[in-house]
């Protein structure tokens, strides 16, 4: 379970993930190990638009954008099997304060994500640019503190 301070802690934290053996199938002895960054709001823009012009796109995408050690390409994440694709994007999912599957993803990033960063924007006074380096984890977070009659 991620705790407030790892929501707050944005893109710039990485948790490092244990990958199941089974999923690698390299034959290496101890654990395979990656380490990947929550998704921030202009990630997911983009893949939103990735998931309207070529879904299987999107996954390779999240992953390659969010897997910060190893660093792979996108080609390279395509050629990944099937089980650690849905692995990591799961991972990914749980990093980023999603527990959404890559369907649920498309409707995340519409219009309630888009009136949130609005809302934030006018009450905080912040620049898209800065509400674009919120994970959607922070973003709910302080849309909650709001409701709450707090300030960050």
């Amino acid at each position: 379970m991620l705790t407030a301070s790892e929501l707050l802690a944005g893109s710039d934290h990485t948790h490092r993930i244990e990958v199941p053996t089974h999923l690698v199938g390299n034959g290496a002895e101890g654990p395979s190990v990656v380490e990947l960054r929550p998704l921030v709001l202009a990630d997911v823009a983009r893949l939103n638009k990735a998931a309207r012009e070529d879904g299987e796109l999107s996954s390779a995408l999240m992953i390659q954008q969010a897997m910060t050690d190893p660093k792979l390409t996108v080609d390279q994440v395509l050629r990944l099997p099937a089980g650690l694709v849905e692995f990591l994007v799961g991972q990914i999912n749980r990093v980023s304060g999603l527990s959404l599957d890559s369907d649920d993803l498309t409707e995340l990033v519409q219009e309630p994500l888009s009136r949130a960063v609005f809302v934030l924007s006018q009450e905080f006074g912040w620049t898209p640019e800065r509400c674009s380096d919120l994970t959607v984890g922070q973003i709910l977070l302080y849309l909650e503190m709001m409701a709450r009659g707090e300030r960050p």
